[in-house]
């Protein structure tokens, strides 16, 4: 996979700072991945080491990419997102999958930065869409995400097999 190799940094919040993540930013990720959790009410959830980021964000067959982003040299946001594909379209797809910033610089315009970043990839890689899913009593992340004009896909409801139903239902293909 290939994050821009650009770091891009912006006249809207001098001292802001985008960068591709690399292994050795694991443990950072790990954190930002922990406190998403934790404001999401998920911290039971996270079950993510070091190692399995290592090994499938950067490892052999990358699963999905990273950027961070940096205030003032202080770890301040990140974005995990990977790639989907769309039939209709007959084009790949950008999925956000985890945004985060931290506390104290919520209602900066980092979000909007990191957002729009990763809109200006999705269009570098002709992709055909730019998605995510929020929780929906998260209001100020809904309120965000109609403010920069995403809206909201309402007929569809995501599916999910976990744990034990996702287990039982592959053994079910062996039988």
């Amino acid at each position: 996979m290939t994050t821009t190799t650009v770091t891009t940094t912006t006249n809207r919040l001098p001292g802001f700072v985008i960068r591709p993540a690399t292994a050795d930013d694991a443990e950072l990720i790990l954190s930002f991945i922990r406190q998403l959790a934790e404001y999401e009410k998920l911290s039971h959830a996270v079950t993510a080491t070091t190692d399995d980021l290592k090994r499938n964000l950067f490892g052999e067959r990358p699963q999905a990419e990273v950027v961070l982003a940096f205030y003032e040299d202080k770890p301040a946001a990140f974005a995990l997102f990977f790639h989907n594909f769309s039939t209709f379209l007959g084009k790949r797809g950008l999925y956000l999958e985890d945004l985060f910033v931290v506390p104290e610089l919520r209602g900066k315009g980092c979000g909007k930065i990191l957002l729009s970043y990763l809109a200006a990839l999705a269009v570098e890689r002709d992709c055909g869409r730019f998605e995510w899913s929020v929780l929906d009593w998260n209001t100020p992340a809904v309120e965000f995400y109609r403010a920069v004009g995403a809206e909201p896909q309402s007929e569809w409801t995501v599916q999910r097999l976990t744990g034990p139903a996702l287990s039982e239902l592959a053994a079910s293909f062996r039988c």
